[in-house]
């Protein structure tokens, strides 16, 4: 499956979006290594650095993925990416999104969806974001930025199935 195209900077009211590159592993890092953002997640252990540098690797080599900037102090506060893309149907997947605590419950993830949705809708018209059943903070969070809740569905993965629920976002004014 092919990647959206990502543009090389993407400046909001406080935040700089651009896609991550191998030489930013110590500052993503620097911010992944907290354990209490994964403890939601459906990798807890992320913030091992054998296990975020495994999905660190897996980032760059999507070249969907950003790293999310904060302008006030040009410093590192997150990441997020694209996936599942697919042309003809006209939808992206956005997720696999973290941000430093002290960035949760005010306006950074608000500011980071809204950009990277005014991006994609350049090219789709449907915004797909896979949420952990258990995850109640992203339940809150795609509400907080618009998100409909489409379906639950499931995965198997390595060690066990996981649940998810599946939000949508559709492109304004859209005609069909």
């Amino acid at each position: 499956m092919q990647s959206l195209p990502v543009s090389p900077s993407t400046i909001g009211e406080s935040l700089e979006l651009r896609p991550l590159a191998a030489d930013d592993f110590e500052s993503l890092y620097s911010v992944a290594s907290d354990p209490l953002i994964w403890v939601q997640h459906p990798s807890p252990m992320r913030y091992q650095e054998p296990v975020f540098r495994e999905w660190f690797n897996e980032a760059l080599a999507s070249k969907s993925a950003l790293i999310v900037i904060d302008r006030s102090n040009n410093q590192v506060i997150g990441s997020s990416r694209y996936y599942e893309f697919d042309e003809k149907k006209r939808e992206v997947a956005i997720g696999y999104t973290f941000l430093a605590r002290d960035k949760w419950g005010g306006g950074t993830n608000k500011e980071l969806k809204h950009l990277m949705l005014t991006h994609a809708f350049q090219m789709v018209d449907t915004v797909w974001f896979h949420v952990d059943s258990q995850n109640i903070r992203s339940q809150r969070a795609m509400e907080k930025i618009g998100g409909c809740l489409s379906h639950r569905a499931t995965k198997q993965l390595t060690d066990r199935i996981q649940e998810y629920l599946l939000y949508k976002i559709e492109r304004p004014n859209r005609s069909d």
